[in-house]
């Protein structure tokens, strides 16, 4: 099983709707690929999470690669792991506008069961 973990950049007009459009779609295929995982959004940033066989995560992030409403997508982390840390979420999913504080309390909930260098990057990530 293949874990993969990337950040990108909003695109300028990304609203609530698109973020809507974007789970609909990644629930919808994630679940028929048997893929997995976390998607964080602060209002200017994605973080997301990927567990599952490795050509569906690849094939999931080659699509997710190619769509316009991000850029400067960077690739955190990549590799195989004997078990998901995300549960058999299709794609769990939270909006992170709060303060720092609250961002950071939500990160150490939603990260409670994974490896100490994952709950490393998603706390990093609050910090942005």
């Amino acid at each position: 099983m293949l874990q993969l973990c990337y950040i990108s950049t909003a695109r300028p007009g990304v609203d609530r709707a698109a973020i809507e459009a974007i789970l609909a779609a990644s629930r919808r295929n994630n679940a028929a690929a048997h893929v997995s995982g976390v998607l964080l959004y602060n209002g200017k940033r994605f973080l997301q999470l990927l567990e599952g066989p490795e050509a569906a995560v690849r094939a999931t992030f080659a699509r997710i690669g190619a769509d316009p409403r991000h850029f400067a997508l960077v690739k955190l982390s990549e590799h195989a792991v004997d078990a998901r840390e995300f549960g058999a979420w299709d794609m769990a999913y939270e909006t992170l506008l709060l303060d720092r504080a609250g961002v950071r309390d939500r990160i150490e909930q939603l990260t409670r069961g994974a490896s100490a260098n994952l709950r490393s990057l998603f706390t990093s990530y609050a910090a942005i």
